[in-house]
Parts: C-alpha cells; sequence; structure tokens
C-alpha cells in the first residue's frame, strides 16, 4: 500500500481490524431498513478526504476545494427524520452552505439547516482529512455525541483507505464503502485481471510492473506482439485522475532494448518535476501497467458508475461520456449524461459482469468502470474497458446533482434518467471550469452573476445550472458546475452560455480578459 494509505500509530491492528468486521453487519441492517421507510432515522457522516497519493494530488489545482463536491449529499435531509454530519478541512462558506440548503425541493431549509451539522478541523495542511482527524481525538469524542446512536449511522467517504478504516473503528460505526483490504482489484493491474476474469476486452499490454526492467521488457513484448502499435500507456497503479499516466512513443518500427531505454527518458512524465527518475520511484512503490494505447480516427471515453448493496447486489448508478485532455489527453476534465444510445446498453452489461465479479471477491460500495469506445473497419463500435474505481469518481458529484435537484430517478434497464414528471434529463458537467480572470470572485458574486443572467436553477422547469466547489474560486478561479437540461443540445447550449457570461462578467469587472477559458470550451465541445 501507498504511503498515503498508512495509519498513524503502528498501523492496522488486528484488534482494529476485528472491530471494523464487527462494524460491517450494521450497514447491512440500516440500509435493509432505508429501503424499508423512507422516514427511518439514521445519521449520515460525510468524510470527503482524499485519502489518495498526495503528490499526484498537488497536481490537481485547488486539491483541498475537492472536499466540498459531495455537498450534494445534503439530499439525504429530504427525510425529516435524517441527519447529516460533513467534515471538512477548512470551513464552508456559509452562503455556500445556503445555497445548497434552499434548493432542497419540498423541504423547509431552515428545518434541514437544523439537521445538517458542519464541521470543520480548521487544517489546511495538504494532507487526507481521515487522517486530521484521527490526530483530533476530542473532535472525534464530540463528532461520536452528535452521532448519537450509532446503531443508526454510516460512514461515507470519497474513497476508503485504511486510514478510513481506522476512522470507522474510532467512531464506532459501519463504513459505506470498499473494506480497503480488497483495494487491489480497484488498482490498473487488478482491473486488468478481473477485466480478464469476465471476458471483458480491454487493451493489450502487461499488469503486476515495478521497475524499468519490467516496463522495458513490457514495452518489447507489446511491440513483438502488436507490431503495428505506435504508442503505449505507462500508468500507476494508483494514479489518480489521469495524472500518473504517461504516453510512451516507439522510436522506430523494430525497436531493441537501448531504443526503448533511450526513447523513455524523452517522455514527459507526470513526476512533478517531469524527471523520469521520480516517475520510477513512485513506479516501484505503487507498481503499474503498460497498456496499447488506441488509435483511430474517432474514439470516446464513456464510463458506467455501479453501486453493490450491502447484501451483495449490484445495480446501476449511471453512465456518463468523459470529456478528457491535459498533456496527455488522459485528464478528466468533466462529463455529459447519459452515454450515447451507441453502446449504453453494451457498457452497463459490461458493468453489471465486473459488479457481479467484484461483488464475488466480498466488494461492495461505488464504483466506476472507464471505457474506450471506436468504430472497427465494419463502423460497429468496439468497445474495451481501461479501469475500474474502487470509490466515487468526477462523475458522482453531477449525477447526484441531478437527482438532488430534480427528485427524479434512473431507469435501470435503459440507463435514462426522467424526472417525476416523465420529463427526461440530461446534462454536460465539469470540476475543472478555471480562469485566472476568475480570481478574486467570492461565492456571493457567482450568486449574483448567476442570479442577472437566469441560468440558476429552477424547480419550475427542473433546468439550469448547479455550481459546485465554490470555495476554489477567490484563490485559484476554479469550480465546478452541472448544466441540466431536457435535451443534450440544451444541456450543451447552457453550458456554453454560461462560461460566455463568466467571462463577460470577469472581463467587465476587471478580474480578467475575456475568452480564457475557450480552449477549454473548444475541447469539450469538440466531444460532441
Amino acid at each position: 500500500m501507498s504511503d498515503y494509505g498508512v495509519i498513524p500509530a503502528g498501523g492496522s491492528t488486528d484488534q482494529e481490524i476485528a472491530r471494523f468486521e464487527t462494524l460491517k453487519p450494521r450497514l447491512l441492517a440500516v440500509w435493509e431498513a432505508l429501503e424499508a421507510d423512507e422516514l427511518y432515522e439514521h445519521t449520515s457522516v460525510i468524510v470527503p478526504s482524499l485519502s489518495v497519493d498526495q503528490e499526484e494530488l498537488a497536481k490537481v489545482t485547488g486539491a483541498s476545494f475537492y472536499e466540498e463536491r459531495l455537498m450534494f449529499a445534503v439530499i439525504r435531509l429530504r427525510n425529516p427524520n435524517a441527519r447529516v454530519i460533513y467534515i471538512t478541512s477548512q470551513p464552508v462558506n456559509p452562503d455556500v452552505v445556503e445555497y445548497y440548503l434552499e434548493l432542497l425541493p419540498g423541504v423547509v431549509s431552515s428545518h434541514a439547516r437544523r439537521r445538517l451539522h458542519m464541521i470543520s478541523v480548521y487544517d489546511a495542511t495538504p494532507r487526507p482529512l481521515s487522517a486530521k482527524l484521527i490526530e483530533r481525538p476530542r473532535l472525534l469524542a464530540r463528532i461520536r455525541t452528535l452521532i448519537g446512536d450509532r446503531q443508526h449511522a454510516y460512514l461515507t467517504c470519497y474513497n476508503a483507505t485504511a486510514l478510513e478504516r481506522r476512522l470507522a473503528v474510532e467512531l464506532g460505526i459501519p463504513l459505506n464503502g470498499v473494506d480497503p483490504a480488497l483495494l487491489y482489484h480497484g488498482t490498473k493491474s487488478g482491473s486488468r485481471k478481473l477485466f480478464a476474469n469476465a471476458g471483458i476486452d480491454h487493451p493489450a499490454g502487461t499488469e503486476g510492473l515495478y521497475d524499468e526492467t519490467d516496463i522495458i521488457d513490457a514495452l518489447l513484448d507489446l511491440k513483438q506482439s502488436r507490431p503495428t502499435v505506435r504508442r503505449a500507456v505507462v500508468k500507476l497503479n494508483e494514479g489518480f485522475a489521469g495524472e500518473g499516466n504517461a504516453v510512451f512513443t516507439y522510436p522506430n518500427k523494430n525497436p531493441n532494448r537501448d531504443d526503448i531505454a533511450a526513447a523513455l527518458r524523452l517522455v514527459s512524465w507526470p513526476s512533478g518535476q517531469g524527471q523520469y527518475e521520480t516517475y520510477l520511484q513512485k513506479f516501484g512503490i505503487m507498481g503499474g501497467v503498460i497498456e496499447e494505447m488506441i488509435e483511430a480516427a474517432e474514439i470516446h471515453s464513456p464510463s458506467v458508475q455501479m453501486r453493490i448493496h450491502p447484501d451483495g447486489r449490484t445495480s446501476l448508478v449511471s453512465t456518463h461520456e468523459q470529456v478528457l485532455g491535459g498533456d496527455t489527453g488522459q485528464v478528466y476534465l468533466g462529463c455529459r449524461y447519459p452515454a450515447r444510445d451507441d453502446y449504453r446498453l453494451e457498457i452497463q452489461e459490461f458493468g453489471m459482469r465486473v459488479g457481479e465479479e467484484l461483488s464475488r471477491n466480498g466488494v461492495i460500495g461505488r464504483f466506476g468502470v472507464d471505457f474506450i469506445t471506436y468504430p472497427n473497419e465494419d463502423g460497429a463500435w468496439q468497445t474495451q474497458a481501461i479501469e475500474i474505481n474502487l470509490r466515487m469518481c468526477g462523475t458522482t458529484p453531477p449525477f447526484h446533482a441531478l437527482e438532488f435537484l430534480t427528485s427524479g430517478k434512473i431507469d435501470h434497464a435503459t440507463g435514462l434518467f426522467h424526472a417525476p414528471d416523465g420529463q427526461q434529463k440530461f446534462y454536460s458537467a465539469t470540476d475543472n471550469l478555471k480562469s485566472p480572470g476568475y480570481c478574486g470572485l467570492l461565492p456571493e458574486d457567482l450568486f449574483e452573476i448567476i442570479s442577472h443572467c437566469g441560468l440558476h436553477f429552477s424547480h419550475a422547469t427542473n433546468t439550469g445550472v448547479l455550481f459546485y466547489m465554490m470555495g476554489a474560486l477567490s484563490q485559484y478561479g476554479k469550480l465546478g458546475m452541472t448544466c441540466i437540461g431536457n435535451t443534450r443540445e440544451q444541456a450543451s447550449e447552457m453550458f456554453s452560455r454560461m462560461i460566455g457570461v463568466l467571462d463577460d462578467e470577469t472581463q467587465n469587472r476587471n478580474h480578467g480578459s475575456p475568452g480564457q477559458v475557450m480552449p477549454f470550451l473548444d475541447r469539450y465541445l469538440s466531444m460532441e
């Protein structure tokens, strides 16, 4: 396990692991009660800790504010007997909290506010939030008091590691997520093995690699088995949002070991300083894979999100078209819902097969599967699975924003979402909308802008824009947004218009020049 998953005070003990096991059955009991009674009294403890490799996370602008992405969890306050305890490293702007509460359909915001407890550890250091909590026993004691009856409570996190296991034990409530002992299935190497076991096509390559010799051997083997391959992707087993991936280009048609070794040093490595040696050090700790980079005239990057329930059942959550970019073209920028009709049912079926395989291995909780699709010579779509993410994904906040705002449901057979009135819903979303021109804007300024432009979400039409991660706006000029429409075209037009409004407003108020995010917008819209 990587260093970010090592917990303090000597690591996991047998006693702690045994205690964690005794908490697991409680989650099933709470889940069954919630399904049987929508007014079931319970407490959700939300700890949006980004317990991933901190060096990889540091490459993400405004990463500390990603803790605000799970604010959609206040949807649970629609149940008048539900309580939510939401914990962050730094305080969330009170106006942002009120923004979400006032959007709750059919709920008096003041009543919901009394059942929401926002807690901050007042620690901005770049470490996982779970670790900060574990270091504060007095705060943990206060949280236990707020929870009350722990038989009717559970812990939800962005992802699960040994830190979250320790935190669950300290709080005395079950973790609504994967057992950290099973995390291997969500690594790049574990994903490839599971795809093979489930009979799902995936790119040619090799998993279980740990050093330079392994990388060179795997690249040579790939070239020999697939002579026409031009490029390959080197991936860290636990890379975050595509930041651990590097693209290798073969130097000639018949490279030898020396050719490969020389070409590796010319790659733009995602190692902070761009140094091959730094990447190799991390590769040695995490391990990784080599995969053929699929190249075609048209390539799409859909994904499916699933949930394995505490009783072992697998169900569909959503499908998306992912928008990727960055230097390697593999960094997650945003998404559109739902995935295209051409292959949506196929990736849903693959998601079920992955879920069944994971469930047989004891995994519960959310997971996502990323794919690439491209037309073959006959024009039919070819689909290959890329990786499994045993955690919430970048597509999680926008989909739950859709649920949060419309009170609608997904049709598990078709993968389409309908509002209560039967109207089908679509959205375009990103958590990577940023511009130097937006720096200096406060959430209050943003609320003023959207109220004037008329794009704020309306319960009358069940369309409009929801913003999140607004805490990153002033310092980093970055935020997330989900644009919900009744058609794909309406959602896309709303997305473009909102960016135009933000650019115009920031120009007029001397926050920057217009067009700051147009390269991003062009990239996003080119994926239509």
